[in-house]
């Protein structure tokens, strides 16, 4: 293995739930839910519906209103965080000489408060969903991060917290890590037994 491609939320960054208020956590928890993500939350990950087109739609979703949606999302940015053991593992393998990349479905202004985050610096390169209108688990961004980077699927694990994603990948020969994101240290000491 050469490659390591992250997917961003629940596997490298995620909301502390001992800083987030319950009531935050419990307004986004559809995102991890398991189910497929409403359609207005997959096009504003796609890069095709601006954020206040999105609140209007997620203040329906919640049966809450607009100023309560829209605060409610800036604030759920705000929460990210690095996860400790991800990060640690990321640090190593980049001591280790393998190529790290990002393939993650997120917003604009998601994005552009992670990238400044401290553990971006390790990545060589990134593919985001808002840059190129695909979103995971369509095979069309699975295909734009083979070429961009001109990646050997054969050499490249890809590592997401939601089991399509990575089952999406492995049908374009890229191998598949499923993360726990409820338990990311054992899925970070399993990647470190496989890679380090």
């Amino acid at each position: 293995m050469k490659n390591i491609v992250f997917d961003l939320a629940g596997v490298v960054f995620a909301r502390n739930e001992q800083r987030c208020p319950r009531e935050l956590m419990e307004y986004f928890s559809f995102i991890n839910s398991g189910e497929p993500m409403p359609s207005f939350w997959e096009d504003y990950d796609r890069g095709t519906r601006a954020m206040d087109s999105v609140a209007e739609c997620l203040a329906e979703y919640r049966h809450s209103d607009f100023e309560t949606a829209r605060r409610n999302m800036a604030s759920a940015i705000l929460y990210q965080e690095e996860i400790p053991a991800t990060k640690s593992l990321i640090a190593d393998l980049k001591a280790a000489g393998y190529r790290l990349i990002v393939l993650s479905n997120m917003s604009k202004e998601y994005i552009e408060f992670l990238r400044r985050k401290p553990v971006y610096g390790y990545f060589d390169g990134e593919v985001i969903s808002c840059d190129t209108g695909l979103v995971k688990p369509e095979a069309e961004i699975y295909q734009t991060l083979l070429q961009r980077y001109s990646l050997d699927a054969s050499q490249t694990l890809f590592i997401d917290d939601r089991r399509e994603n990575v089952e999406a990948a492995a049908e374009q020969g890229i191998h598949p890590f499923h993360f726990n994101r409820l338990n990311p240290e054992q899925s970070c000491r399993e990647l470190r037994e496989m890679l380090l």
